[in-house]
């Protein structure tokens, strides 16, 4: 296979789809009928909620693992955050196919651009790259009635400012800055509350991910379409740490041991019902 030669007025740059698309070797449209949006009881599957929050070192990134298909539960250990490279993690709400699609197209984005450049993207680069791709989404989701809308949860580590950052986005593309921390998905409401009623400023790496895997448990007692721990199949939500040395999944013994002490404390209390 001979690697493709471009004239310079027509060189796609270091952006992977636009090089696919000189190539013609993207993934056809889609349109509604194709995508089963026609047929009367189709159920899409969809992955819920997600949360992220700052601290001391950097950013906590949760998601639940539970995935439905309409009133059904289609998947059970669905992974919703990701690694988007070195210092940035991406979570996933939405329409499953096309949010996990999203996230490996957007983790080769990265890596392209990084292979021609030379350079890693600013970690406002990669949140704005990661909004033209939600916006780019925009006529399938017009198209399928709102059935594939894909709603991302960006955070890393900037290495230029020192800190952790969260972006959120739009159906639109819209991409907002959050200042200390978000949830999105269908139980977001409810992990937003929780997150909201226990963060402060400089808070331990402990601290956050007992707060972050109380948010998901919130979320879970509230919605039926988050999942919460599941102690009889050992399946208990992801949580990734992203901080100056990195991304880092939290090793699932730990976020087992935190929701154990969460649900002890709930039951000393008398608020585990």
């Amino acid at each position: 296979m001979t690697l493709p030669i471009f004239d310079p007025s027509d060189d796609p740059g270091p952006s992977f789809q636009a090089l696919l698309r000189k190539l013609d070797a993207g993934p056809p449209p889609l349109d509604a009928a194709s995508a089963g949006g026609s047929e009367p009881g189709f159920a899409f599957t969809h992955g819920t909620t997600i949360v992220a929050l700052r601290y001391a070192d950097g950013v906590v990134m949760a998601g639940d693992r539970r995935a439905t298909a309409g009133s059904s539960i289609a998947h059970r250990a669905m992974e919703k955050v990701h690694p988007a490279d070195r210092w940035s993690g991406v979570a996933i709400a939405g329409a499953a196919g096309f949010a996990l699609e999203m996230v490996r197209t957007f983790q080769l984005e990265l890596e392209h651009y990084e292979k021609l450049t030379g350079n890693a993207l600013s970690l406002e680069g990669k949140a704005n790259m990661l909004a033209t791709m939600v916006r780019a989404n925009l006529p399938t989701v017009i198209q399928t009635g709102g059935s594939f809308v894909v709603i991302p949860l960006f955070a890393g580590y900037d290495m230029r400012r020192r800190n952790g950052r969260i972006f959120t986005y739009d159906a639109t593309g819209g991409r907002y800055e959050e200042t200390d921390f978000h949830a999105d998905g269908s139980g977001g409401r409810d992990a937003r509350t929780t997150i909201k009623l226990g963060w402060t400023e400089g808070m331990a790496r402990e601290a956050a991910i007992e707060l972050a895997v109380e948010a998901l448990y919130e979320a879970a007692d509230e919605d039926s379409a988050t999942g919460g721990p599941d102690a009889v199949r050992g399946i208990y939500p992801t949580v990734a740490t992203i901080t100056a040395q990195g991304y880092e999944d939290t090793p699932e013994s730990e976020v087992a041991e935190r929701f154990a002490a969460l649900i002890q404390r709930k039951t000393e209390r008398g608020l585990n019902r």
